[in-house]
Parts: C-alpha cells; sequence; structure tokens
C-alpha cells in the first residue's frame, strides 16, 4: 500500500470529524439552553460559557445527563455525545494514518 492511499484514508476520517464537529455545534448547544432553562443544578455544576469547557465536554463524554433522567436533555444530549466521540476518533484515527504514511514513505 502506498503512502498516497494511506493519506487519502487519513482525510477521510478528517471529513468524518468535520462531520461530527457539524452536528456537535448543533446539538451541543440546544443541549446547553435547555439545561440553563430546565436544569438548574446542572447549569450551576457547569457553569457560564460550558460550551468549550473541559469539565462540561467531559461532563458529557461520561453521559452525566444520564444521571438526571430527563428524555428531553437525554434526547439532545446523546447526539452531542456521539458526534463528539466522532470528532475525537476521527482525528486521532487521521493523526495515526499521517503517522504511518510517514513512515511507509
Amino acid at each position: 500500500m502506498s503512502a498516497d492511499v494511506v493519506l487519502f484514508f487519513a482525510l477521510l476520517f478528517v471529513a468524518i470529524a468535520i462531520a461530527g464537529a457539524t452536528a456537535f455545534v448543533i446539538f451541543w448547544p440546544l443541549t446547553l439552553v435547555h439545561v440553563r432553562d430546565r436544569q438548574q443544578g446542572i447549569a450551576t455544576y457547569l457553569g457560564q460559557g460550558a460550551f468549550l469547557k473541559p469539565m462540561a465536554l467531559a461532563w458529557l463524554l461520561r453521559g452525566g445527563y444520564r444521571e438526571v433522567r430527563d428524555p428531553s436533555l437525554s434526547g439532545l444530549a446523546t447526539p452531542a455525545r456521539i458526534s463528539l466521540l466522532v470528532i475525537l476518533l476521527g482525528l486521532t484515527l487521521a493523526g495515526l494514518l499521517w503517522a504511518v504514511s510517514a513512515v511507509i514513505a
């Protein structure tokens, strides 16, 4: 397998990460607005401007929203969580393939 083919697949993983980012910027703000309006305890825990706070992203990744048992919150946060995982996985795999292409070349 040539380095060009490996780089092509790395580029595909970057495209997948971009698709995940698109979904993330749709669902994560909606989740935060829902939390602000209906879940004061979580809003206090996450704090103001939680969009890219590492603590808020960790809360999303570990599924902290499931403890509340709010179906509306779960319906908004689950796609945000999946899209964040897609971003992280896509960029990780793209980076690994880039490193493989550097070794091959």
